[in-house]
């Protein structure tokens, strides 16, 4: 403590004042000069107990933060008290739960940045597997020609699954990191159903589904065309997937002052009850999902449609059909 400069020129000052102090009282008269040397004694011993304390404190909460910086978040540190000390204690404690808080969302992170690894290598290994059986078998000389081409046609579509698997997990990935920058246009919600359901149709067609859509052609919202559109055809292709030949999707719309609402409904084999609180999980396959499901469309529109205001939820009743509820609100919510 008394290696401190600041310390030392506090010490020097006092003890200049002090004999200063006596010099003077000498002049008044011998009680005066000792009154005087026993003040400033006592004035000099508190002021240096009382930085001797400051010092103790200053120490244990250097103690403290290595602590924190050893990773120990669960000291508290807290001060009711009044001082800067204790300001200062209240103000390292609420770093302290910050850097804790911080410090569980990168546990999480990490939990699932592995997970997702985990998943996406369980998706690849499969098509690259057979892809790799079926090259194996392209290189004997003596496969027969029609063989050779199926072969080929194989490969090309799994190729063209793992192209679209990669594509949307970059989508998901800048979503996630809110590096997307979402257009705020006025979008009408008539145009963006039509634009949604192009790439579908040939699917219905084929499937003999019907499909009809009703809402006032003022209803809209403001948002991002294009990754809405996005968002809408992999729920409008999970409806399709999962609702019989001959079956019915109907879309409807409204506005109000407080949201504007699509409701995309279909007839189809529903969601079983225990897999809709993980319907929009990532790589999630609930008990009626498509042999070639990756599990990876709703995921996509949940986090298009929440980064965007909105608000989207499923009802599902066994062989009754399945209905999602979409909202984008027109106000923070």
């Amino acid at each position: 403590m008394l290696r401190n400069r600041e310390i030392q020129i506090l010490l020097v000052v006092m003890c200049t004042i002090s004999v200063v102090a006596a010099i003077a009282a000498s002049f008044f008269s011998s009680i005066t000069l000792v009154f005087v040397i026993i003040t400033a004694v006592l004035l000099i011993a508190c002021s240096l107990l009382f930085t001797s304390w400051r010092y103790r404190e200053i120490a244990k909460l250097s103690g403290y933060l290595r602590q924190i910086n050893s990773g120990n978040y669960s000291l508290d540190v807290r001060d009711n008290q009044e001082g800067e000390l204790s300001i200062l204690k209240n103000d390292i404690y609420k770093v302290t739960l910050m850097l804790s808080e911080h410090s569980s969302l990168l546990q999480q992170d990490k939990i699932q940045l592995t997970d997702a690894i985990s998943d996406i290598s369980h998706q690849l290994k499969t098509p690259l597997t057979s892809m790799m059986v079926m090259s194996d078998l392209l290189s004997d000389a003596e496969l027969p020609a029609a063989k050779r081409i199926e072969f080929t046609h194989n490969i090309r579509i799994q190729l063209e699954r793992i192209e679209w698997l990669v594509s949307s997990l970059l989508k998901l990935s800048k979503i996630d990191a809110g590096t997307v920058p979402f257009k705020k246009d006025r979008i009408e919600v008539k145009r963006l159903i039509q634009k949604a359901l192009e790439p579908v149709l040939i699917p219905m067609d084929i499937k003999e589904q019907s499909i009809s859509i009703e809402g006032e052609d003022t209803v809209s919202f403001i948002g991002d065309l294009n990754w809405t559109t996005e968002a809408l055809i992999n729920i409008l292709k999970n409806s399709v997937e999962h609702t019989r030949e001959g079956g019915e999707i109907t879309v409807t719309f409204e506005e109000n002052a407080l949201f504007t609402e699509i409701v995309i409904a279909d007839n189809g084999k529903g969601i079983a009850k225990e897999d809709i609180p993980y319907i929009f999980k990532r790589f999630y396959k609930g008990k009626n999902a498509s042999e070639g499901s990756i599990g990876i469309g709703l995921a996509m529109a949940h986090s298009i449609i929440t980064s965007q205001n909105g608000h989207i939820e499923v009802r599902s009743e066994r062989e009754k059909g399945t209905q999602f509820r979409i909202k984008f609100y027109k106000g923070t919510i």
